[in-house]
């Protein structure tokens, strides 16, 4: 008989900036959204940060500010996992692991290697090649399901998948799931303010590319203020934005914010230019992230009490995966550990 695998949600974010306008909607608004329906492990995957050179220091203070963002956004450490990658063995071992399973050929065609190794591939970590086995094992190591991601970590989902159908394959077992990636809503993939083709991010060297969820209110209505849009009035249905990026991008950002349908936001603003717009937008957004601010400025300031929660969270997501871990090693041909 099949295995049968329980709903498990994992997904993870790189611990390796300030966050943004982009991952509040495209990933901590939903993950707070779907926790209490299946069980929801999140990560903070400091192991994936290293890949490319950090300063110790703020890879530290960042991983905190990204564990308070979470919270901040609504993520229940008691009702979730909350944890950072390094603190749970597993990863790093089973990351290896799936080293062995996955193939060269594969990693090669990652998009996100091409992107960033660039011309210069050589002169890469072995980490930043591999960066995609390890994300797998931070996905099976829980077993999990179902791994909300954008449309960019898409790809990884799906090799995700190959290295699981290969190890099932190899010995053949049902072990692991084939987990699917989850794409959904409006602003999933929060564009640039500068530039509507271009994904919002803290890597930007314009800040006024982006909103940081640090930023105050007069930042957050003046960053919307001078965002770059065309001179055409909004249409009556998001068809009318086909090939306007970063008017269609406002609409979004507004819609995913407010909660209401795109359709429903240009019914009310048709025939509306951007001077009536960008203001509704701005009282939208700081509405929506002044609260997740100034939440986040009060945990940041006990870091003692996020690395409590974080602790605590390993210790939970340590008692799920070092069993499956564990097995998988048996699976493998390994001498069971006895301790």
């Amino acid at each position: 008989m099949a295995r049968v695998h329980s709903p498990r949600i994992f997904s993870g974010i790189q611990p390796s900036g300030g966050l943004t306008l982009g991952n509040y909607l495209g990933a901590l608004k939903r993950f707070a959204e779907g926790q209490g329906k299946v069980e929801t492990v999140f990560c903070l995957v400091d192991l994936h940060a290293i890949t490319v050179w950090q300063d110790p220091e703020a890879l530290r203070r960042q991983t905190r500010e990204l564990a308070a963002g979470f919270i901040a956004a609504g993520v229940d450490p008691a009702q979730s996992i909350l944890f950072a990658q390094s603190h749970v063995p597993a990863h790093a071992e089973l990351g290896w692991m799936l080293s062995c399973v996955a193939r060269m050929g594969w990693m090669n065609r990652m998009t996100q290697w091409k992107d960033k190794a660039g011309k210069n591939a050589e002169a890469q970590s072995l980490g930043l090649f591999a960066y995609p086995a390890l994300m797998a094992a931070d996905i099976l190591a829980y077993q999990a399901t179902h791994v909300p991601v954008g449309e960019d970590q898409k790809q990884h989902v799906e090799l995700t998948r190959d290295i699981a159908a290969k190890f099932n394959h190899d010995y053949d077992t049902d072990f692991f799931p084939l987990p699917e990636p989850v794409i959904e809503g409006a602003a999933t993939r929060v564009m640039s303010l500068r530039d509507g083709t271009k994904k919002m991010s803290k890597s930007d060297p314009s800040d006024a590319s982006r909103i940081n969820l640090t930023d105050d209110a007069d930042t957050i209505a003046q960053k919307i203020r001078k965002a770059r849009t065309d001179a055409d009035p909004l249409p009556g249905s998001m068809e009318g934005l086909k090939d306007r990026p970063e008017a269609r991008n406002l609409v979004n950002i507004y819609a995913a914010l407010s909660g209401e349908a795109q359709d429903a936001v240009l019914a009310r603003f048709e025939g509306q230019g951007f001077g009536a717009f960008k203001p509704a937008l701005a009282d939208v957004a700081v509405a929506a992230l002044s609260p997740i601010t100034a939440r986040m400025s009060e945990l940041v300031a006990d870091p003692d009490a996020i690395d409590r929660i974080l602790q605590d969270g390993a210790a939970r997501a340590d008692a799920i995966a070092a069993p499956i871990v564990a097995e998988a090693r048996e699976i493998m041909g390994m001498i069971p550990a006895r301790r």
